[in-house]
């Protein structure tokens, strides 16, 4: 027996919406826009900013991106931002408020690097949603097409 009423179609989240109800606020977002979304997939951009603090030690003269903000980008628009997506549309808006969602795995293969001021497209692909748990396939790519990484990431909403 569920414990919820099933979401009626006012319940389906604009990208703008879902990009509103991400938890993570700046400067550590790592999504700037959401410019695709449905049941099935997610695709969001963001552009690493050269005055991010980090860079100034990774590495100092050639900075890059660390692999771990790289892969939290990730974790945002293909966890969480799709997480938010389908757990209203399954159990309506305001079950977005109750939960925050936490990463349980990630595996991910790196074959580049982003540079600063570089733009990223990251694309989500669900592989399943179900019991408050989404498992993704996200990969990330620069502008240009050139894959960064990509890789499994999983997480699952906790009651907040």
């Amino acid at each position: 027996m569920n414990d919820y009423v099933a979401a009626s179609s006012a319940d389906v989240l604009t990208p703008t919406e879902v990009l509103a109800a991400i938890p993570q606020q700046d400067p550590f977002r790592f999504i700037d826009e959401i410019l695709e979304l449905d049941d099935e997939h997610i695709v969001a951009s963001y552009r690493f900013r050269p005055e991010a603090d980090f860079y100034r030690g990774h590495f100092p003269g050639k900075p890059i991106t660390p692999g771990v903000l790289l892969v939290e980008s990730m974790g945002q628009a293909g966890v969480v931002g799709l997480g938010i997506y389908l757990l209203a549309k399954e159990r309506g808006r305001d079950a977005i408020t109750n939960l925050v969602t936490v990463f349980t795995d990630a595996e991910v293969e790196f074959s580049g690097f982003v540079r600063p001021n570089k733009r990223v497209i990251i694309t989500g692909r669900k592989v399943f949603f179900r019991r408050l748990k989404l498992r993704s396939h996200v990969e990330m790519r620069l502008e240009d097409g050139t894959l960064v990484c990509a890789g499994m990431l999983a997480g699952m909403g906790v009651v907040k």
